[in-house]
């Protein structure tokens, strides 16, 4: 019996998944999060297809590690930029960095992530796994957005999850100060806000040669999570761990979306792997994603370039008790 659309996710994961052997020689290539899991193997991909690499990472000695791997093993470019994501000084001082030394950017792949188990804000005042997950992400993109439209055909690729299915984003409550914080949904939120801006962001750039999509990288063993506390850590090493796939799986989906010639015109769609999905209802409310678009533009500082906030986004903003980037 075929599933409800709703669900598919759960046989899309089973299905035979989509490859190319498109290569990307030369191509400016920027990945964040790139020194384990789910960016390494997928990092490690565009290198072996002959991508110039630009790898913004917060270890830079891990990062250094990797470069020396790449490097040695086929001769391509690595560039390292330093950036902590859940800080939004960093992610503007990182795309600046970027903005200055590379004149073209053909993939961008946002791929830096967090997961909580407890309610935690940043240095600039937001719970964290919305910060990382969303609003650094957000920012880098809109502040590379104008060399990647210069340098297309280009493609942006978001790494998100089916955990957008759990919800969770209350415009009016996104510090969840007035709930108690509660992990899944929290990660929940933040996905969605993404998912939410992916569909503006296709529509802004229809017609500009650069595509936009999300993906969801499978169940696969990474280090996201293990940032929490010591049962998280145990439940995940020792109990999750060995039902998850090796994270190339997610390598190889995510290289498909960076180079397959198929997908060049293909933008604001949702993928689990490499199969089309529609995402949770809720992801999917387009009144809701031009509020939390407004929200984020104020939220990162961007409103003060570019005025669009509306009224009752600004209300909404203002009634959060949320810090706004100056």
């Amino acid at each position: 019996m075929k599933l409800p659309e709703e669900l598919q996710f759960i046989e899309n994961a089973r299905k035979p998944q989509n490859t190319t052997t498109a290569r990307l020689d030369g191509q400016v290539c920027v990945i964040t999060g790139a020194t384990s899991g789910v960016g390494y193997v997928t990092a490690k991909q565009l290198a072996q297809a002959g991508a110039h690499l630009v790898l913004v990472c917060r270890n830079i000695e891990k990062a250094q590690g990797v470069k020396a791997e790449f490097t040695a093993l086929f001769n391509v470019r690595v560039d390292l930029v330093q950036a902590d994501f859940s800080n939004l000084d960093e992610v503007q001082s990182a795309a600046s960095q970027i903005l200055h030394q590379f004149p073209a950017i053909h993939v961008l792949i946002n791929n830096a992530g967090m997961h909580m188990t407890t309610r935690k804000l940043t240095a600039d005042g937001f719970e964290t796994a919305f910060a990382v997950n969303h609003l650094a992400s957000f920012l880098f993109t809109r502040l590379l957005l104008e060399r990647m439209i210069a340098s297309a055909p280009a493609r942006i690729i978001q790494v998100n999850s089916e955990g957008h299915r759990f919800g969770g984003l209350k415009l009016d409550d996104l510090n969840w100060d007035k709930r108690r914080y509660k992990g899944l949904q929290g990660y929940g939120a933040s996905k969605t806000a993404q998912l939410l801006t992916v569909w503006e962001l296709a529509e802004r750039l229809n017609g500009t040669g650069v595509t936009i999509n999300a993906v969801h990288p499978g169940e696969v063993a990474t280090n996201i999570g293990m940032n929490n506390g010591f049962l998280y850590r145990w439940y995940q090493k020792y109990l999750l761990f060995p039902l998850l796939k090796d994270p190339k799986v997610s390598g190889e989906a995510l290289y498909y979306f960076a180079a397959a010639p198929i997908l060049s015109t293909t933008s604001g769609k949702f993928f689990n792997l490499t199969i089309e999905e529609k995402p949770a209802a809720h992801a999917l409310d387009r009144t809701m994603g031009k509020r939390i678009w407004d929200i984020s533009e104020e939220l990162t500082g961007l409103h003060h370039k570019n005025q669009t906030l509306d009224n009752e986004s600004l209300v909404m903003v203002k009634n959060s008790g949320l810090n706004v980037a100056s």
